[in-house]
């Protein structure tokens, strides 16, 4: 962050937090401290160590160290061990929903309501799954052998967060991949860090090894110098398909496991017999959760030519009733953007969308306030091939087409390089199933769009990313499988060896 002078002094009188390494909260020998900043008020909320090549050397080498014993325990050793972290948590939920809406800008009842318990819900979710493991069944694959498939951990995963649902995503990455017996190092978002690090803390507390859990703090140069260790097994990263591109990169030399949830531009298709009131209903909420910085967010309204008039008159008035302003009161519905420099970029999108010939028919128009607000904004008549069509904005604002008959709806569905999310409305079940079926997305809602739960996976499709987060799908990411044949002859010459050489009898 660009910080004013003022700006600084309030940042000096705010705590310093450390990194958590093998079980040590280390703020000595740093490479430096980075200033967190409150987007609801644009002032200074925390101070954070940022680690350099030596403290991340060291976090993963703790890991290392960490992997053998962990990986040894029992599944139920290590389902407990995450069910103490998960009511921990849980005891402390109301301070752990203020820091996350401190670095955040949430409203409190997101926060409160939706990402603390979605959170802990995962964590209990992989505590359960990890003691009913799945695998070919044993047998005689083979004449003479028994076969069976072992999964076991990768090794030292490398845990790369975002900020727009720092203990959310924190929690999909951390709790697979410790149910399956591997160890991390997690480096979060240099502005939401601060959850991150009480998961950490929380976690030793619980009698978690050290080393198991680490946490450090810092931007790129952190993350590069993680992602390119030579003891990391996996690097697994939700973020911007830009920055998922750069970790395949840093990743493929030593030919490291990568799980990649990145961006997303989700369509939502509104057919001429949907529900409209419904329709209007879901495309407010999911164009407007977490103030649009939602890589599912219903960014392209994408509806029927005989409904589009009506729509848009009963979409703009329904989005002129949310209420946007301070997160900590319980009303609001839409708080900030997460940096000055991110609204820059949203309202950048909207410039040129402007420029280009399209009507901006709610919003676009920077607040004059405190804080990094910005508000609903609606586009009618962009160009499908324009950027604000094709790419992903990350606030809230949307764009409107149309189309004339369903393999239309379906075609501008899928006319974006991403593929993480998208939704249908219609009442045919069978025009449902067509569009499902039809949309290349990793998710497709019906009648709905953006809820999601634990026992089911979450990822995408072409530029959307590589693997799944949630489900069985996610702790099946975090192991290897291993094919073990066991001889049951017990004879010193194996039928088979006779297409290489066979003793000659005596």
């Amino acid at each position: 962050f660009q910080m004013t002078a003022q700006q600084h002094e309030g940042a000096a009188a705010v705590a310093v937090w450390p990194l958590v390494i093998g079980g040590a909260e280390v703020s000595e020998g740093v490479a430096g401290v980075d200033t967190v900043v409150d987007p609801a008020t644009g002032d200074p909320c925390a101070r954070v160590c940022r680690a350099g090549p030596e403290q991340v050397d060291a976090a993963v080498c703790a890991a290392s160290v960490a992997f053998p014993a962990w990986a040894a325990l029992s599944y139920a050793e290590r389902s407990t061990a995450l069910l103490r972290l998960a009511d921990a948590l849980s005891a402390d939920s109301q301070r752990l929903a203020r820091l996350e809406q401190m670095c955040t800008g949430k409203p409190t009842k997101l926060v409160t309501n939706g990402d603390i318990p979605l959170a802990l819900d995962n964590l209990r979710y992989f505590a359960g799954i990890v003691r009913r493991q799945e695998g070919v069944a044993n047998g005689e694959y083979m004449r003479g052998y028994t076969s069976f498939v072992r999964r076991e951990p990768v090794g030292v995963v490398a845990v790369v967060c975002p900020w727009n649902y720092p203990l959310v995503i924190t929690i999909w990455k951390l709790a697979p991949a410790l149910a399956a017996g591997c160890t991390t190092v997690i480096k979060p978002a240099p502005n939401t860090p601060l959850t991150t690090i009480e998961v950490a803390r929380a976690a030793l507390r619980c009698g978690i090894p050290p080393g198991v859990l680490n946490v450090v703090c810092g931007g790129a140069e952190t993350g590069e110098a993680l992602c390119r260790h030579r003891d990391v097994a996996l690097v697994a990263f939700t973020g911007s398909t830009k920055t998922g591109r750069r970790i395949a990169e840093l990743a493929s030399p030593m030919m490291k496991r990568i799980t990649l949830e990145l961006g997303g531009k989700a369509p939502f298709v509104v057919f001429r017999d949907a529900n409209i009131d419904a329709a209007v209903q879901g495309a407010v909420v999911g164009a407007t959760q977490n103030t649009g910085q939602d890589c599912t967010a219903a960014t392209r309204l994408i509806i029927h030519e005989s409904l589009y008039d009506e729509f848009v008159t009963k979409f703009v008035a329904a989005c002129k009733q949310v209420v946007v302003g301070d997160p900590t009161d319980p009303v609001t519905d839409l708080g900030p953007l997460i940096s000055a420099e991110h609204r820059s970029r949203v309202h950048e999108f909207v410039t040129e969308a402007r420029n280009s010939g399209a009507k901006v028919l709610l919003g676009g128009v920077v607040p004059q306030t405190k804080g990094f607000f910005y508000p609903i904004t609606i586009i009618a008549g962009a160009d499908p091939s324009s950027r604000c069509v094709q790419e992903e904005i990350f606030g809230p604002v949307v764009v409107l087409l149309t189309f004339c008959n369903e393999d239309e709806g379906i075609a501008l569905a899928n006319d974006t390089n991403y593929g993480l999310g998208a939704s249908v409305w219609t009442k045919d079940v069978h025009l449902a199933m067509k569009a499902a079926a039809a949309i290349r997305a990793g998710t497709v809602w019906i009648n709905d769009h953006l809820p999601i739960t634990p026992e089911l996976p979450h990822g995408g499709f072409k530029a959307s990313g590589i693997g799944k987060d949630m489900s069985h799908y996610a702790l099946e990411e975090f192991t290897v499988v291993k094919h073990v044949m066991l001889d049951l002859t017990n004879s010193v010459v194996k039928p088979w060896h006779s297409l290489v050489f066979t003793p000659k009898a005596d």
